[in-house]
Order: structure tokens, then sequence, then C-alpha cells
């Protein structure tokens, strides 16, 4: 290599695609389920972003905890 060059390699693809995934499964289950209104599918792909908070909190409330 030559002087003043950096290698740099990606080795979390599978995770990116995997969270892409999940992401557009979470933003077609919550517009889907919204009024069709704008402000609400906004906060529908919002929500869809944060869907793994919603899990755990339901989790832990499930539990008792």
């Amino acid at each position: 290599m030559t002087a003043g060059r950096t290698r740099v390699v990606e080795r979390n693809g599978a995770w990116g695609l995997f969270m892409l995934m999940a992401y557009i499964g979470a933003a077609i289950y919550f517009v889907s389920r919204s009024g069709g209104g704008f402000w609400e599918v906004v906060l529908s792909l919002l929500q869809a972003i944060v869907w793994p908070a919603y899990l755990v909190y339901h989790a832990l409330h499930a539990l008792g905890a």
C-alpha cells in the first residue's frame, strides 16, 4: 500500500440488511394501521424507527418488571 492511504473493511453488511428489512416491515405495518393522513403516516414512519423500544417495553411490562 502507498503511504497515507487507509484500507477500511466493513464487516456489518448482513446486520445492515437485516435492520433495513426490519424497518421496511415495521413501516408497512404502522402505515397500514394509520388513518392515511399526512401526519399520521409521518408518525407511523417515526414509530417504525423505534419499534424495538416498544417491543422491549411491552416485554418487560408483561414480565412484571
